[in-house]
């Protein structure tokens, strides 16, 4: 039914068990695994009208960036070893994190988006803001929900 699945994780332990079920989802429908990490993009100071010698370079923050997106979609490249389900991992960099995980889907051939969600609704929702609703918004994809029905322990 599906080819390749985007997972998305932002490194905290609600995606981690997200992708957790992505993977075995993958395995489940005999697909490919692209396993996403959205970074937000290289903020300039500007505050001061000289950038202080301890703010990082752009290119030393996408680096940075770049190995942190690495260290986040690990696990669900080894998840997806140890299932055999082929996986590629990537890291992606943008202010709408909802919007890079519609464009990276599209552009890459997913043909289901995997996501979780907290099932916060109400007051919590409006607050936090929602990638997961942004995603359902905004594109033709089919989108698979994963709502976690008890919180990870912390950290």
């Amino acid at each position: 039914m599906y080819r390749k699945i985007l997972v998305t994780t932002d490194g905290s332990a609600v995606s981690r068990m997200t992708a957790c079920a992505g993977v075995a989802f993958a395995q489940q429908m005999g697909a490919e695994v692209l396993a996403l990490f959205v970074a937000p993009e290289y903020q300039y100071p500007i505050y001061v009208e000289i950038i202080p010698p301890s703010y990082p370079s752009e290119e030393e923050y996408r680096a940075a960036m770049a190995r942190a997106g690495a260290e986040h979609t690990q696990s669900i490249v080894d998840s997806c070893a140890k299932k055999g389900v082929r996986c590629e991992a990537m890291t992606a960099f943008s202010e709408s994190a909802a919007t890079k995980i519609v464009e990276v889907a599209q552009s890459h051939g997913c043909d289901l988006i995997f996501i979780g969600s907290h099932g916060r609704s109400g007051f919590g929702q409006l607050l936090l803001g929602s990638v997961t609703n942004k995603v359902l918004s905004h594109t033709r994809i089919p989108v698979l929900v994963h709502r976690l029905l008890k919180e990870p322990l912390p950290d």
